[in-house]
């Protein structure tokens, strides 16, 4: 890790007068988001459209087609076919899905929801580069007061289920004083998704001590509004499990089960990044085997012997397809794993934060080596080697496997009322008739009509239904302005040496798609491009 600009770089503001601010907006907007959403506890009957449903008898995916489906408050009541006449309930709002599909909410199973403000900014960033400039231990932790945090959560979070995500495990990094996190945490509870906040436990590079902060966690553990049965759940993020002294692991496992905390999940790379927090080192600990879900985000560089761990103590990685990508993680036996597998977005910062493009990106990258294996035997495959099915199932249902919930990625009776609808006549979609296919490999954010959580409505036709978005917006706008001014001005060192004293810094070939000298990533004026 490269040191942070100097504070002479920095601008510093008063942390104090922000946080006023901040306590004195929170406050017009709580409860915004749900003041125009179907009550609590009513019911909602959608009626003739096709339902990907879930068989829990075969495990698999039924398609019902001219099917009503009857929401009674937070949970699915019953899915009836076209040749079964129900009656709505009369105080029900019935809704005529004609045409269109009916999905289970997507589960981003990684994420860091904080960091909204840097929109654009690492377009062309390596990992390396994110981490001396926007992760956890830059000078984010100097510049990000308690406004920019809850401001980029609260906007993070909605964009989510824009693109209908209904449930997020975060880890939640940005936590950098107690008045950020409690910034993170309102605007979590306040956004209406269904979130696993993973409150990071790390050493930053400011006075926010080990006991500091887990102190916190302990506090956060007693806020009443993390029950366990509330929509918003409480978990530990950690990225030490290999190098910390046994003592921390210890307290934190202790802190874990004793407050029954519902998830934790770790950073994982392996091969030149390092094996810190591999599945081998972290079940040193006896932590795998348990009821507590652990969920290894990226796991790039996987041994077999960490993929043998996972499927003996049903865990699960997480893939980022698009983050490791773009910031050159890469992901070269992460295929080894697809069964134990979910899906992520990571930083929606950088790229689109829609599942379905997660989805749909991954599933080609996963199709492209095994055609790849066939033709270079000079021999031509005859079949496809992965369906959009199993790429539908890693946004679904696998991210709920990952969390131990059976009431989640799917439609079924009981289950959790998480609900997308897409639009099945927009021009991109017009003519579809396997639904899973259309979602998987034709759909965009914009056929997205209505999104659910938990019963309630969060977006309905087409729009989201936060109370003030356009204020909320300008808010947003303000600060990221502030921040972006601030990184935009930073000279940034060069990274020399060895990275995290593992492997060393180098380049890669740089490709360009214009005859002459100079490459892409140079404007007219000679600016950089990021």
């Amino acid at each position: 890790m490269q040191k942070n600009p100097s504070t002479s770089q920095l601008k510093v503001f008063v942390f104090s007068i922000n946080c006023l601010s901040y306590n004195m907006k929170a406050a017009t907007l709580f409860g915004g988001l749900l003041s125009a959403a179907v009550a609590h506890g009513s019911d909602i009957f959608y009626q003739g459209g096709t339902v990907i449903s879930f068989n829990r008898n075969t495990s698999n995916l039924d398609i019902l087609r001219e099917a009503d489906l009857h929401i009674s408050g937070d949970r699915i009541s019953g899915i009836y076919g076209a040749n079964e006449t129900i009656t709505p309930p009369s105080n029900a709002t019935v809704v005529n899905a004609t045409g269109m599909i009916i999905s289970p909410g997507f589960i981003d199973s990684h994420h860091h929801l904080w960091q909204t403000a840097y929109k654009t900014l690492a377009s062309n960033t390596s990992l390396a580069e994110y981490f001396q400039r926007y992760g956890e231990y830059g000078p984010a932790v100097q510049n990000f007061h308690a406004e920019d945090t809850y401001l980029g959560q609260l906007t993070g979070c909605l964009e989510l289920l824009h693109e209908g995500t209904t449930t997020v495990l975060d880890h939640a990094h940005g936590d950098f004083s107690d008045e950020t996190t409690d910034a993170a945490v309102d605007a979590t509870f306040e956004c209406g998704v269904r979130a696993y906040y993973a409150h990071a436990i790390h050493p930053l590079p400011n006075n926010y001590t080990w006991d500091m902060q887990t102190a916190k966690l302990r506090s956060l553990a007693q806020d009443e509004r993390f029950n366990s049965t509330g929509l918003v759940q409480l978990g530990l993020a950690y990225d030490f499990f290999s190098n910390a002294p046994a003592a921390n692991v210890t307290e934190l496992w202790n802190i874990t089960r004793g407050n029954n905390l519902s998830v934790i999940t770790t950073h994982f790379l392996g091969g030149p990044w390092g094996d810190v927090n591999s599945p081998v080192r972290f079940h040193e600990y006896d932590m795998l085997n348990t009821s507590t879900p652990v969920v290894f985000s990226h796991a790039s560089f996987m041994s077999k012997e960490d993929a043998n761990l996972l499927r003996e103590t049903d865990q699960y990685i997480c893939t980022t397809a698009e983050s490791e990508f773009h910031y050159g993680h890469d992901h070269p036996h992460a295929h080894n794993i697809q069964d134990q597998a979910a899906l992520g977005i990571d930083t929606h910062f950088t790229y689109s934060s829609s599942m379905v493009t997660q989805a749909r990106l991954w599933l080609q990258s996963l199709r492209a080596p095994q055609y790849l294996e066939v033709l270079e035997d000079w021999e031509i495959p005859r079949n496809n080697p992965m369906s959009v099915y199993q790429a539908f199932h890693l946004i679904t249902r696998a991210g709920a496997l990952a969390l131990r919930r059976d009431d989640i990625g799917i439609i079924a009776p009981g289950a959790k009322a998480d609900i997308v609808t897409f639009r099945g006549d927009t021009p991109n979609m017009l003519g579809w008739e396997d639904p899973v296919a259309a979602v998987i490999l034709h759909s965009n954010t914009g056929d997205i009509d209505d999104v659910l959580v938990n019963g309630q409505y969060v977006k309905r036709g087409g729009k989201l239904m936060y109370g003030d978005y356009a204020s909320l917006s300008r808010r947003f706008l303000e600060s990221s302005r502030r921040i972006k001014s601030i990184w935009n001005n930073m000279d940034w060192p060069r990274l020399e040496g060895i990275f995290n004293n593992i492997s060393p810094y180098a380049d890669a070939d740089v490709i360009d798609t214009q005859r002459g000298d100079g490459s892409g990533y140079y404007a007219q004026n000679g600016a950089l491009q990021r």
